[in-house]
């Protein structure tokens, strides 16, 4: 499986907004929370999962979400095409990274709200969590 964004859309009315996705499941998630990054350190930076699926959703301000494909899960190739992906509130859309990737994320805002909905349940996230050097990957802008 490869990333993908799951688009969505809103609608407006006099009574105010409705954004949605319906094209997402719920099927597979476990757990959700809410990242918010500070102003002093916007980049959160790669974590990768072995068998955990991440599915981020823009809930206010915007991100960048960088991520990279894991080729050995002992020694990652420094080698490797960083993709980018932005989400802003203002686009009703979910970005699906499946298990098998490292991601950074980018607050691009203060006050910005990335929702993250994972696969894997808690108990099981010390075995298949992998934390790298914020400088292991470098993103550009």
């Amino acid at each position: 499986m490869i990333p993908k964004i799951i688009q969505g859309g809103s609608f407006s009315d006099h009574r105010g907004t409705v954004s949605y996705v319906n094209d997402f499941s719920f099927k597979d998630i476990e757990r959700f929370y809410i990242i918010t990054n500070s102003e002093e350190h916007p980049l959160r930076a790669w974590q990768g999962h072995k068998i955990d699926a991440k599915n981020f959703y823009c809930l206010s301000g915007s991100f960048r979400i960088h991520y990279v494909k894991i080729d050995n899960w002992e020694n990652p190739s420094k080698d490797v095409t960083i993709e980018t992906v932005i989400l802003t509130t203002s686009e009703s859309k979910i970005l699906h990274i499946p298990a098998g990737y490292a991601n950074a994320i980018e607050s691009l805002e203060p006050n910005s709200k990335l929702l993250s909905f994972s696969t894997l349940p808690l108990d099981q996230v010390k075995e298949d969590d992998v934390r790298l050097d914020a400088e292991y990957w470098e993103v550009h802008d």
